[in-house]
């Protein structure tokens, strides 16, 4: 069973069989400030330098304030959702929170921190790089406020070099964190973690394009079988005896389709090892030289192969149109009917083999 208490109307409860503190229901973890922070603190500065250790914990304070704008945003007013945070903070011993300013109009804001935990932390150990962390909450909260892309929280006074407190002035930034970071390493003063940042970020491009080239291809492929699917179905090629095949047309038949045509006609003959082969113009509604020169290569070369063509179901329309231009089939076995040319296609089967 827990122990719990309130704290500034806060509920802190503690299972000190489970090992967990919780704050309003939030896991929290209490530490001291001039022991554990501090050395926590100082150990990141010793591995990345000042500058970096600011723009690090100004980007971690920025990035944890959807909580805190929750608790600011159920407020009746910004000032009072701030107030609201404010002793929520302070009940936490992150500091007493002051709000001098919020304009709206000309998009700036003065917070000041009473007693805040970082900068009693650099005290302890005599260091004052300044309080980002905290800077970085306000500028993700006003960021919010302002409804700018990005905001940056300027420390004007240092409670770690003897000021009564840490101030804070918030201006809306066409420099975001990310652009000062990527500033910093291409100045002269890139260290070891820079590198490692960098390669890091490679490592991710290289594996987002790996990604997108898979999921390329993969479409690609898709795409493909897809059009031999509509290939297939365009020019469906049916066995609609032993050793004889049908090939219906729908459509205009161009260059590129004669020869898809031709090709899986052929390929359909050889592995069929088909004697007929009946291209239907049922579906045919219009006849030019062209088509009938693509209909009359394809009868060639399925002869070529052994395979009598028969041509069935030319309509009025079109049987007009290749007399006007003077399409010449005579050579070639002409009926009315699908049904006629199998019934003469078996026909000749039963007669061979008698």
């Amino acid at each position: 069973m827990g122990d719990k208490i309130s704290v500034g109307g806060i509920d802190v409860e503690w299972d000190a069989e489970k090992g967990v503190c919780t704050w309003a229901g939030s896991p929290a973890v209490t530490m001291w400030t001039k022991s554990s922070i501090a050395g926590l603190l100082s150990g990141f500065h010793r591995m990345v330098g000042t500058e970096r250790f600011r723009l690090a914990l100004h980007g971690g304070g920025r990035d944890s304030t959807d909580e805190d704008w929750a608790v600011i945003a159920a407020g009746p007013t910004f000032e009072k959702g701030f107030e609201a945070l404010a002793a929520i903070a302070s009940s936490a011993g992150w500091g007493r929170w002051e709000l001098v300013v919020a304009d709206l109009k000309t998009g700036e804001a003065r917070v000041r921190v009473h007693n805040g935990w970082e900068s009693m932390a650099q005290r302890a150990i005599e260091a004052d790089w300044g309080s980002a962390y905290v800077g970085g909450k306000f500028a993700g909260i006003f960021q919010r406020y302002f409804g700018v892309p990005s905001c940056w929280a300027e420390q004007t006074a240092f409670a770690s070099k003897g000021d009564a407190y840490d101030e804070f002035v918030i201006r809306a930034s066409e420099r975001s964190l990310e652009d000062r970071l990527d500033a910093l390493f291409h100045s002269d003063q890139a260290t070891k973690a820079d590198l490692a940042v960098a390669l890091e970020r490679v490592r991710k491009e290289v594996e987002e394009r790996s990604l997108a080239e898979r999921e390329l291809r993969e479409k690609l492929e898709l795409i493909a079988r897809q059009e031999e699917a509509i290939r297939e179905l365009s020019t469906p090629i049916i066995e609609v005896w032993d050793g004889v095949l049908t090939l219906p047309l729908f459509g205009v038949v161009d260059s590129q389709r004669a020869a898809e045509m031709m090709e899986r006609l052929l390929d359909a003959i050889t592995q069929k090892v088909a004697t007929y082969a009946i291209i239907d113009l049922t579906g045919v509604d219009i006849v030019d030289t062209s088509t009938a020169d693509h209909i009359g290569r394809l009868v060639r070369a399925a002869e070529l192969l052994g395979a009598r063509c028969i041509i069935t179901g030319i309509r009025p329309a079109v049987a007009q149109t290749m007399v006007q231009i003077g399409i010449d089939l005579t050579k070639i076995i002409t009926l009315s009917t699908l049904r006629e040319a199998l019934r003469r296609c078996m026909r000749s089967s039963e007669t061979g083999r008698k």
